[in-house]
Parts: structure tokens; C-alpha cells; sequence
């Protein structure tokens, strides 16, 4: 028997280490699809005007990516945050419509805002998040952390992760034991 593909969605408040876990993951199982949904939001001419209505317009087009690679048998590792239950459940669907098992991890951190603040901003969409969350609301990354604790609480077969910074090794091992320990387990 053929095992599914999987679907690893990695989510989280931002800079708790999704998309460091997730390009550690795809480095360890070759032929899997890092689908990072920022860096896609960069493909798309005047992404920097409207970072949020960007990312809602290719968010259909991430999950048709998905869709398409696991109907090919191949496993994708999504590093997204998905605060919205709805939303959270347009993806998941379409990962198991397309034959995919889906894993859902969050990611945690002691100090969100602290990790937040110390993070390199290295690449362009970092950018467009550090400026979209300084221009937010000073509870900003509360609010996220408190709607993601709530749909994990939602969510019973949700993988909880703790991280700390600069354990990235320490958070990887404890990330692939539990995913190992999934697939011992039937999946329906």
C-alpha cells in the first residue's frame, strides 16, 4: 500500500520560525514543494501597494498549486498563517479532496513580539510584513496569537510546537518526530 501524500501546513504569528521549519523539512524530503504564500504574493506586479488584497488574491491560487502537486503524489509544506477558521478549512479540503493527509503543526513562541522584533528582515515580503504589522494596531500580534491558540483548541489532532530562539535544530527534531509518529498512526 502507497502511502498519501502529505501536507504539512506550518502555521503560526509571524517570524515563530514557519517558513525556517518549512525549508528545513523540504531540504530533508527532497521533491517536496515549499509553497510559501508570501513569496508567491511577490510574483504579482504591485504586490507592495496592497500586501494583504495581494495575498487574498493568490491564495486561490496557492491552493490550486497544492491541489495540483499532491494529485501527482508529491507532498507540499505550507508556512502560512491562516488565523481563519474558513480559510484554514479551504485549504485543508483541498489538500485531502486532491488525496493529500493533512497535518496541521503550530508553531509557538514564548514572546511572539519579541521574536517579532528581533527577526533579519532579509527578503521583500519580510518587509511588507514588518511594515503591515507596525502599522497595525499595537496588539497586532496578540490578536493572531490568540485566534491561532483558539483554532488549534478547535482543531484536536493540531500539533502544538514550542519553539526558542535559536533552537531551530531542537524545534526541527521535535517537529519530524511528531509527523513520524502520525504516520504510524491509520490514517482515514
Amino acid at each position: 500500500m502507497t502511502q498519501r501524500p502529505l501536507v504539512l501546513h506550518l502555521n503560526g504569528a509571524p517570524a515563530v520560525g514557519k517558513s525556517t521549519l518549512a525549508g528545513r523539512w523540504a531540504e530533508d524530503h527532497p521533491g517536496t514543494l515549499l509553497l510559501d504564500v508570501d513569496v508567491l504574493r511577490t510574483w504579482v506586479s504591485g504586490w507592495r501597494e496592497d500586501f494583504a488584497a495581494t495575498g487574498a488574491a493568490v491564495r486561490p491560487v496557492a491552493i490550486a498549486m497544492l491541489s495540483a502537486y499532491v494529485a501527482q503524489g508529491r507532498d507540499v509544506v505550507l508556512p502560512q498563517l491562516i488565523a481563519s477558521a474558513a480559510e484554514l478549512a479551504r485549504f485543508r479540503d483541498a489538500a485531502e479532496a486532491a488525496g493529500a493527509r493533512w497535518v496541521e503543526v503550530l508553531v509557538e513562541a514564548d514572546s511572539p513580539a519579541a521574536r517579532f522584533a528581533t527577526r533579519e528582515v532579509d527578503q521583500p515580503h519580510l518587509e511588507a510584513v514588518h511594515q503591515l504589522v507596525a502599522d497595525a494596531s499595537p496588539d497586532h500580534l496578540t490578536q493572531y496569537v490568540e485566534r491561532l491558540d483558539a483554532l488549534a483548541e478547535a482543531t484536536p489532532d493540531a500539533i502544538r510546537l514550542p519553539t526558542r530562539d535559536g533552537e531551530i535544530e531542537a524545534a526541527y527534531d521535535t517537529l519530524a518526530a511528531a509527523v513520524r509518529g502520525l504516520w504510524m498512526t491509520p490514517a482515514e
